[in-house]
């Protein structure tokens, strides 16, 4: 159990102490999908959508998940972060809204699960927002596309 850092010697959860690790600049990028079918791909555009603007209801919903991943995600730190911001790309050959986070901190630990978190909430607004049009929406494809800071450095995912 030693080789893993979120047990105690008792084989139990427990978080991880971060306080010993050096403050650094942290970023980290996630990107996701929605995929819809025409109509609601239209709709989305145009802005036609009965319950409003999906795309800006889904930015500001993904902001605040990434704020709130403490309070969701088991072991996970809450941290002080310094900047979360979405983008939204409609890609109409795939018919799919592509949704990228990035979250950026300074601190002692990454801020991977609030970029993943973030896309995974924006995700989840976009699916709320269109759900009286189309129930069979897939969200897919949420990955963390890279990320920079602390000891292990810099990941870019390699497609």
């Amino acid at each position: 159990m030693e080789d893993f850092s979120h047990f105690n010697e008792s084989g139990r959860a427990r978080m991880v102490d971060v306080g010993g690790k050096a403050v650094t600049e942290r970023t980290a990028i996630a990107s996701g999908r929605v995929l819809v079918n025409a109509e609601t791909f239209r709709l989305i555009k145009t802005g036609g959508m009965k319950k409003g603007d999906v795309l800006g209801t889904a930015q500001i919903g993904g902001i605040m998940g990434g704020k709130r991943t403490s309070d969701i995600i088991p072991m996970c730190h809450p941290i002080f972060i310094t900047g979360i911001d979405i983008d939204f790309n409609l890609n109409e050959e795939d018919l799919a809204v592509e949704i990228t986070a990035t979250a950026k901190c300074s601190g002692v630990t990454g801020v991977e699960m609030e970029a993943l978190t973030a896309v995974s909430v924006a995700a989840l607004t976009v699916y709320d927002m269109c759900k009286a049009v189309q129930k069979d929406m897939v969200i897919s494809d949420i990955k963390l596309l890279k990320k920079t800071g602390g000891k292990s450095g810099t990941f870019i995912r390699e497609e």
